[in-house]
């Protein structure tokens, strides 16, 4: 097995990561940091921190020259970060020394190495953006066109009471259109610019520090944070949680297509493949299993990430070193995720007569809790509570019908209303319209 499925060939179509993968390269990397440094010599030359050609030569050098990251490996290993080796490449490559001799001017490496990702993360986040408005809008559908399709509801894993199919998509698709409505003020906060040099006091710059840093946030479009946040990783715990509250709200969608499609009650199809080895009558729920398990990966990542911003005095080799370890997968799992419910949901049928199956059981201990409160119209509220209790023990003992107990013993009782499911589902209907005119609305 591939130290990580995201950049196995044989795990790619099981874990796929689609257009996000190609940020989380070596040579992305490399992009991103060399951009930052033309960028930086540019907002210097305009400034006149720097000559105004060699800034010129910088820039443009910055977006022409090819570095190979594999050439950074034994200086990265020797110094920690791969800036030092990065700079002294590029400053080859230039072949211009009196140019060259003003890259990288007052920066320090974890400035560029930041600020790289940064504008990396911006990338993910307009692609996993993308996928989570897909998912929102097949929610909305199934919202809609199942708004009173009536199904089981289940806690403790045991069947409830009734809900709708609609109302279970809308209950899917609620977090998912509140982690969409949470993303313009994650990017203003999180998606911020480092420039402060080697303690974060960008003492090399002197007075033009914060004109210089506001200038390069402009140039960049990100934010000018109007301070060091080398150990504060406030940012990129942030942006890393929002990520991982990604994974978990698909992967709760995962175990409950895992639930709906187990032999003996499949009210969901879920599409093509799934197949066995060797049971031909299987489909197995692939692609829901699969959200299930990022889920899972990404919260304990994100455990070991929380703990490595708690980071030593101004700059902190290896809580920076652990963040490098787990922000990849973390960035990788949810874009995943994203791009396979996607997919996932674009594609699933659900079955009515499935769930009327599991929602109209004969002996109707679905509707125990609407028998319980309708009760209450001839008994107090803890007699007919021990009343409905009684029943359904009886039921259980005996496999009669609750409602044929109740003409039984509560002859006057309006049973057409107590065992409508229509009447029954609450609020549920209105719910999952509610949910897809919010959608809607998200365009």
């Amino acid at each position: 097995m591939a130290a990580s499925v995201f950049d196995s060939p044989l795990f790619a179509r099981l874990f796929p990561t689609g257009e996000a993968g190609r940020l989380f390269t070596d040579t992305a990397e490399v992009r991103a940091m060399l951009l930052v440094e033309g960028m930086l010599a540019k907002v210097q030359g305009e400034m006149g921190v720097i000559p105004e050609d060699s800034a010129f030569f910088i820039q443009r050098a910055a977006m022409e020259v090819q570095i190979d990251p594999a050439g950074l490996a034994d200086e990265t290993g020797e110094n920690g970060v791969s800036v030092p080796g990065l700079v002294a490449a590029f400053r080859k490559a230039m072949e211009a020394p009196d140019h060259a001799q003003y890259v990288h001017w007052g920066a320090t490496s974890q400035d560029i190495t930041d600020t790289g990702l940064m504008l990396r993360l911006r990338s993910l986040l307009t692609l996993v953006e993308k996928d989570l408005q897909k998912c929102l809008n097949a929610l909305a559908d199934l919202a809609e066109a199942h708004a009173e399709t009536p199904m089981a509801a289940r806690t403790w894993g045991q069947v409830a009471t009734l809900t709708s199919f609609g109302a279970q998509a809308a209950e899917w698709g609620n977090p998912l259109l509140a982690l969409h409505e949470d993303l313009p003020a994650l990017r203003e906060a999180c998606l911020v610019l480092s420039m402060s040099g080697a303690s974060g006091t960008s003492a090399a710059y002197g007075a033009h520090a914060p004109e210089m840093r506001a200038a390069l946030a402009k140039a960049l479009n990100l934010r000018d944070p109007g301070r060091s946040w080398h150990t504060d990783r406030t940012p990129v715990l942030r942006l890393a949680d929002w990520l991982v509250r990604v994974n978990v709200a698909l992967g709760k969608i995962g175990e409950d297509l895992i639930a709906m499609a187990m032999s003996g009650i499949s009210e969901v199809d879920l599409g093509s493949g799934g197949a066995s080895s060797t049971m031909p009558q299987k489909q197995n729920p692939v692609a829901a299993s699969t959200l299930a398990a990022l889920a899972r990966q990404g919260g304990g990542l994100n455990g070991t990430l929380q703990a490595a911003g708690m980071q030593k005095h101004q700059r902190d080799a290896a809580a920076w070193f652990t963040e490098w370890l787990c922000l990849p997968q973390i960035c990788l799992g949810a874009a995943s995720a994203a791009g396979i419910a996607a997919d996932l949901l674009a594609g699933i049928t659900p079955r009515p007569e499935a769930m009327a199956r599991t929602a109209e059981d004969p002996q109707q201990l679905i509707y125990a809790e609407a028998l319980s409160f309708a009760l209450t119209e001839q008994l107090p509220r803890p007699e007919a509570q021990a009343a409905t209790k009684a029943l359904c023990k009886e039921v259980n003992a005996t496999g009669a019908s609750l409602s044929s107990l109740v003409a039984r013993d509560y002859p006057d009782l309006d049973r057409a209303r107590v065992f409508d499911p229509v009447q029954q589902m609450g609020l549920a209907p209105d719910a999952a319209r509610a949910f897809a005119k919010r959608v809607r609305a998200t365009g």
